[in-house]
């Protein structure tokens, strides 16, 4: 039996708009142009004011307008990058603006259903929906995404929004039931390891080390600890026993996290983000 052979995406017959070019909006047009994937002629942006198109058009060099109905006749994708509580709103100014029911609409709203953006289309719109969830870290092209298509999307739909998001990262595709935990995992999970850096900075300052070379000894070693979970396809836990000697410093050290029950701390952190994720659409 033949596998399902998913038809290449027409890069060259596509028209993106991105709706919010703020920090993750301009991150995703960069990483897009960057990966050379579309050029600058099949590329606009919408902003709110008149100021922030001024330095947006400068900062990307791509068409800006503060009125979605100037290019959205001719537009075959649609990045939604704007706030949960707005996009009720955008949608309608999409659909007074001219949106075609057949162009596909990718959301990054975080904890906004698939559902509650085709409620807000209503019944004479069929659009593909395409719902992710990424991170900060795709603003140094280092993301994880997390893509779930609608009913009406296609594999080549799913294929596309991947390679937009694998350009800032890396992006995999999950049932959309998963995007709330998604959310609370990796959406949050930054801040997390953020908050573990600064910590095991501080322990290092407090045994002698100036700041600026503990932060340094930190990221290195939490970007190093990473790489190796990637590379080596072993356990967590495998490579911490490599590190841990009979008697030494570094099971001293893993002892003292476990007192303060670090485990159940994080997992708990996860599953807590999880539930306010779940109620943010």
């Amino acid at each position: 039996m033949c596998a399902h052979k998913v038809q290449a995406p027409r890069w060259d017959q596509q028209s993106l708009g991105v709706i919010g070019a703020g920090v993750m909006g301009c991150a995703l047009i960069n990483g897009i142009r960057q990966a050379g994937l579309l050029d600058d002629t099949q590329l606009w942006t919408a902003v709110k004011s008149s100021r922030s198109q001024e330095r947006v058009a400068e900062a990307t060099g791509i068409r800006t307008t503060t009125n979605v109905g100037d290019y959205i006749a001719d537009t075959t994708l649609l990045l939604l990058c704007v706030k949960p509580n707005t996009v009720e709103t955008v949608i309608g100014q999409l659909k007074a603006g001219g949106l075609k029911p057949d162009t596909v609409i990718i959301s990054i709203a975080a904890g906004v259903s698939i559902k509650k953006i085709q409620d807000a289309l209503g019944s004479d719109y069929n659009n593909p929906v395409l719902r992710v969830m990424t991170n900060t870290p795709s603003l140094i092209g280092q993301g994880m995404s997390v893509v779930s298509p609608s009913a009406e999307a296609t594999d080549t739909h799913v294929a596309m929004a991947k390679a937009i998001f694998n350009a800032v990262g890396l992006c995999i595709s999950l049932d959309e039931q998963h995007l709330d935990a998604v959310t609370g995992l990796s959406g949050a999970g930054p801040a997390y390891f953020y908050l573990m850096m600064e910590a095991m900075a501080d322990g290092g300052v407090n045994v002698g080390l100036p700041r600026d070379v503990a932060l340094t000894l930190v990221a290195q070693t939490a970007l190093g600890a990473a790489m190796m979970v990637k590379q080596s396809s072993r356990h967590p836990a495998a490579l911490r026993d490599d590190v841990t000697t009979p008697a030494g410093c570094t099971i001293a050290g893993l002892l003292t996290m476990e007192d303060g029950k670090i485990r159940s701390v994080l997992a708990r952190a996860v599953e807590e983000a999880t539930q306010i994720a779940s109620k943010l659409g």
